[in-house]
């Protein structure tokens, strides 16, 4: 097992924060300004406080700041010298850039899980799948455009919507970026940049003729379902096998993909219609792939994988507060939605790395848990996660030894 950087004697939360590269944090807040005319309430002490606020779900900042109070004997052990006042929070949230977070959480994913998705180090499947979605939080006041019908009153509620690009085998976003709820979903496709070899499932929202293309010459694999709105015509049909008609396959087609009006722009591309038949839920499907070299049941079970990622949103919805925002501007969300991201990686490094050394595993939400009811507690998280018994016995013998302060 590698050297830990937890110690006993610090607090659950200050293990936690241990996991953040500090010196990368002062040069982001350096190079986005930050700090400046910050005279006490640094980058790294909003980033404390909000973390605070997502670990225990606080939903006022009120609670936040009477929280912080309440553990004024251990801010020590944070790097935070002091308490904000409510008013010195709620100015930041709206001052500083949202910016410093988003590159905070992808300092902390490149740091422990190797670099963004722009290389791949593994060979099988499933270490180069990756998987996009979007998710919607609504908002209770229009701050943020809003998607959906409108209301008898000719409003809609407010929106944020995360697109969120996930490695299959991590089950952790490796690339974000948050939006208004009624952004379309196809202008997060450019963001993405994957190394040659890698597949991508995504949902029938992301069609994008160009770049589909320009994922086929740069050997990226794509797996979708059928818009109804998409042009093709099928060139040519293939053999099915008795094995694959008896898994749902009903036909597998080589077709041509595009819009012959809008051809110069979006050149037209060679593309493979898989129809298939869900027994279970006696349901068809229409996959579109330019894979034509995989099975048709090795594309119907790649999108299927693609369901991996709403249990990331659900996990993500069910840990965190996402009912209740300390600011009612674009900025103050997109920090604490920012923060909670963080607070999730964090949560799954610790998770990942008792995996590693346990049998039995633990599920997130009975970490994510404990870390709020101990967040305070001065106990060796990873001792405790691997075998609860002996880390106490351990900690009270330590205890036990310790000699009193005023000794009699």
């Amino acid at each position: 097992m590698p050297k830990s950087t937890f110690f006993t004697g610090q607090p659950v939360f200050n293990q936690l924060l241990s996991l953040i590269p500090r010196s990368g944090i002062h040069l982001l807040s350096k190079k986005y300004q930050s700090d400046r005319y910050c005279k006490r309430f640094k980058a790294y002490d909003h980033l404390v406080t909000i973390l605070f606020c997502c670990f225990h779900q606080c939903s006022s900042l009120r609670e936040v700041i009477t929280g912080l109070q309440a553990n004024a004997h251990r801010l020590c052990h944070l790097g935070v010298n002091y308490t904000p006042r409510r008013s010195t929070l709620a100015d930041a949230n709206k001052r500083r850039d949202a910016i410093l977070f988003e590159h905070i959480f992808q300092a902390i994913y490149r740091h422990h899980y190797g670099s963004l998705p722009d290389s791949l180090k593994g060979h099988k499947l499933r270490d180069r799948l990756f998987i996009v979605d979007s998710t919607t939080i609504s908002l209770f006041c229009d701050v943020m455009k809003g998607a959906g019908t409108f209301k008898l009153n000719g409003k809609r509620k407010g929106g944020v919507k995360a697109h969120v690009l996930t490695r299959a085998k991590d089950q952790v976003p490796c690339f974000v970026h948050l939006t208004a709820a009624a952004q379309s979903d196809r202008l997060f496709m450019p963001m993405i940049n994957l190394p040659q070899g890698s597949v991508l499932v995504m949902d029938r929202a992301y069609v994008n003729y160009k770049k589909m293309s320009e994922w086929t010459q740069s050997k990226i694999t794509w797996v979708t379902r059928l818009s109804t709105w998409l042009r093709y015509e099928i060139v040519d049909d293939l053999q099915v096998s008795k094995h694959h008609r008896n898994g749902g396959v009903m036909q597998d087609s080589i077709i041509q993909l595009g819009n012959p009006d809008t051809q110069q722009r979006n050149p037209i591309q060679t593309a493979r219609l898989i129809s298939y038949h869900d027994k279970a839920n006696n349901r068809d499907f229409l996959f579109l792939t330019n894979n034509l070299t995989y099975s048709p049941l090795t594309i119907a079970q790649l999108y299927k994988k693609r369901w991996d990622i709403e249990l990331l949103f659900r996990r993500v919805k069910q840990n965190f507060q996402f009912h209740n925002f300390l600011g009612d501007n674009e900025n103050a969300i997109k920090i604490q939605m920012w923060c909670s991201l963080i607070a999730d990686l964090l949560i799954s490094i610790v998770k990942a790395r008792v995996d590693k050394h346990k049998k039995s595993k633990w599920s997130f939400a009975n970490i994510a848990g404990l870390i709020r009811q101990h967040l305070g507690t001065y106990i060796h998280l990873l001792k405790f996660l691997l075998n609860p018994e002996k880390a106490i016995l351990q900690f009270a013998q330590e205890a036990k030894h310790q000699l009193p302060l005023f000794p009699t």
